[in-house]
């Protein structure tokens, strides 16, 4: 294994750690490595990194571009092992590189002219002779070092030689991989590459907070993709990854206990992962394609971080609305939106904030896809006859005090959940619906007596999610007066509202962000609770039209205005609003 010891750390930066934490430093992987130094000088990571780049001498490469005329003369397991990438720097002009030699169709020689031509490597940690003696063997070009963000280094890297590329590399290039160094005696074949690439992808998936993966088998091709931020992203993939392609699905219908030989059905299972410090629970679907079979990873986090009302992006207001209702003794809260919209992660957090050592509180749900200590949850299974209805009956004779149903799918779940609600239960639970309004008319729809709706429902919030502005590269715009106008109409907004608006925040794209201009998610939110005259016109079986009329005369806030609020905020863009809400015809 490359011993990349603290001893490269420059003597001022070693004095301030304790022998602890320089081995905690030596033992982390490279790309790690910065982090668990930021930690220990108790420096954010930007700052760190500038401390490192002082003490060494070396200078910190910002908006990183890679420099395709080198990447072929470095193997992929090199540079995923070390975290190192060529990249193009200014002092380069494109006549000098003209000048020099092109690489022969295999990228691996160069001219002795061209070895006095400098190779720019930006690394996410110091270099190290054990890099150097490796480089030696691949190119005479003299390294030229710079230290970068790491998770720029490793988009990077994905980007140019693809994600997983290190373990499906061919091994003809003359480069040991530091495992196989370690474990000489191990015979390395096509099996264990395609084991390491699954777990590389799965892995990246996670570093990426990606919720979904798609195996999509096409044409010439398998493409990968991931959902992150809710928008399906394509991953740089390793230019032979088709020759894989079999063993990889394989590999994937084994993981989750599938019949292999079973290529004409869809089949569903199931994947326990751990990466580092995280525990998956995935969820597997093929179905047969005229290529192959695709297959969908749906990942859940089961240690994942739980969310505050105030973390999802509720204004102060928003979140005074709802505890009022959560302090209620019985009724039903419902949230609303289509699948991905957060629906499951707000009901978590409701449960957190009035969670305490007096209420019984039981979970139905399926997925669990957060642990709340102190509260009794419980996983649906349909193919044992155990159904959201089912688990609802049992649940009732548990005295509970409050009651979480994942998702109210039929009418028999939305009597027994309407029915607890009404016999001193606080019930949450989730539907589909495009609006809030339209959850009373989808029960009416169902067959539930109109008069019991009106009883049982005390509060419906519809949510959407949209991507957050990066906080390090966003920057303000000047406001086209004209789109905007048009833009708020179609949210529902006052147009003249424009006119005040002289400038907005728009993406640009970082490191930090890589290249997106977007960092994570925030929720709108629309919040309808029913009052006297609601109930009436729930009685008469009105239409949601009707509905969502009235309660904006009371001062509903719709899911357009409530992205409005949240571009003016500063945290999103109008484009973003735009596309994830769905505004009905009035």
């Amino acid at each position: 294994m490359p011993a990349l010891s603290t001893d490269l750390l420059p003597s001022s930066l070693t004095a301030q750690l304790s022998e602890s934490q320089r081995q905690a430093v030596a033992e982390a992987p490279r790309d790690k490595r910065l982090t668990v130094l930021a930690g220990a000088l108790n420096l954010p990571e930007p700052a760190a990194l500038s401390a490192l780049a002082s003490a060494s001498g070396l200078d910190v490469a910002s908006n990183l571009e890679a420099d395709p005329a080198s990447r072929g003369l470095l193997p992929a397991r090199l540079v995923h092992d070390f975290q190192i990438i060529p990249i193009k720097f200014g002092a380069e002009s494109p006549e000098s590189r003209a000048e020099s030699p092109s690489l022969d169709d295999s990228g691996s020689q160069l001219s002795a002219l061209d070895s006095q031509h400098p190779l720019h490597l930006a690394t996410s940690w110091l270099p190290d002779d054990v890099m150097v003696d490796w480089l030696r063997t691949f190119t005479p070009r003299r390294p030229v070092w710079h230290l970068a963000v790491p998770e720029r280094v490793r988009q990077l890297i994905i980007e140019n030689y693809g994600v997983g590329s290190g373990s499906l590399e061919d091994g003809d290039d003359g480069y040991v991989a530091p495992e196989v160094v370690q474990q000489a005696e191990e015979v390395v074949d096509e099996e264990a590459a395609v084991v390491r690439f699954v777990s590389d992808v799965i892995a990246q998936a996670v570093e990426d907070q990606a919720t979904d993966i798609h195996f999509e088998p096409q044409e010439g091709q398998l493409r990968i993709r991931y959902r992150v931020d809710g928008l399906l992203v394509p991953v740089p993939v390793p230019e032979n990854l088709l020759r894989f392609q079999d063993a990889i699905i394989s590999r994937l219908k084994i993981m989750a206990r599938l019949n292999i030989s079973e290529r004409r059905l869809p089949q569903d299972g199931r994947i326990n992962f751990r990466a580092e410090n995280t525990v998956l629970d995935i969820r597997v679907s093929t179905i047969p394609t005229i290529y192959a079979e695709s297959v969908s990873l749906r990942l859940l986090n089961q240690k994942k971080e739980a969310y505050s009302m105030d973390r999802l992006g509720m204004s102060a207001e928003e979140q005074a609305q709802i505890s009022q209702v959560l302090d209620y003794p019985h009724g039903i809260i419902l949230v609303t939106g289509p699948t991905g919209s957060g629906k499951s992660t707000s009901l978590n957090a409701f449960l957190r904030k009035i969670n305490s050592t007096d209420l019984r509180i039981i979970t139905i749900e399926d997925p669990i896809e957060y642990e709340v200590p102190g509260v009794n949850q419980m996983q649906v299974r349909p193919e044992i006859g155990l159904t959201f209805a089912d688990a609802l009956r049992h649940v009732l004779r548990q005295d509970p005090d409050v009651i979480m149903v994942g998702e109210i799918r039929d009418k028999d779940t939305a009597e027994i959940a309407i029915r607890a609600s009404l016999t001193g239960h606080l019930v949450f639970s989730t539907l589909h619906t495009n609006d809030a309004p339209g959850a009373i008319t989808r029960l009416v729809d169902m067959g539930i007596e109109p008069f019991l709706v009106a009883s049982a429902i005390e509060l419906v919030i519809a949510q959407r999610l949209v991507r957050r502005l990066c906080p390090v590269c966003s920057r303000d715009e000047p406001a086209n007066k004209i789109k905007l106008r048009e833009s708020l109409s179609i949210l529902g907004c006052p147009a003249e509202e424009a006119d005040t608006v002289e400038a907005l925040k728009a993406p640009v794209g970082c490191d930090r962000c890589r290249g997106t201009g977007y960092r994570g998610r925030i929720g709108l939110f629309e919040i309808f609770r029913l009052n006297d005259e609601m109930h009436e016109l729930v009685l008469k079986r009105e239409s949601t039209r009707t509905l969502d009329e009235c309660a904006r005369r009371h001062g509903m806030r719709t899911l357009g205005q409530s992205g409005w609020e949240k571009v003016k905020a500063g945290y999103t863009t109008l484009d973003e609003v735009l596309r994830v809400v769905t505004v009905a015809e009035k």
